[in-house]
């Protein structure tokens, strides 16, 4: 298992903060995802994956224990 923390957008799509998933290949861990939340649909693909704070492709496995950051886009000045 790993933890998935969503921030801003996507935890409001996602509809919490906090939970966990199973670990695997980054492209299956995001399926999972959209599957539980399906309307993370829009902002997901948006979104940066981190895996322990390292930025997460779709061929990068998320190992057990692992925490995935889901980071929307955020505005700045």
């Amino acid at each position: 298992m790993i933890t998935v923390r969503y921030f801003a957008a996507a935890a409001e799509a996602a509809g919490l903060d906090r939970e966990n998933a199973a670990a695997g290949p980054g492209a299956d861990v995001r399926a999972g995802l959209l599957e539980r939340h399906p309307a993370l649909a829009p902002i997901l693909d948006r979104c940066a994956l981190l895996a322990d704070g390292r930025r997460l492709a779709d061929d990068d496995d998320v190992p057990a224990g692992a925490t995935l950051d889901v980071l929307p886009p955020f505005a700045g000045g």
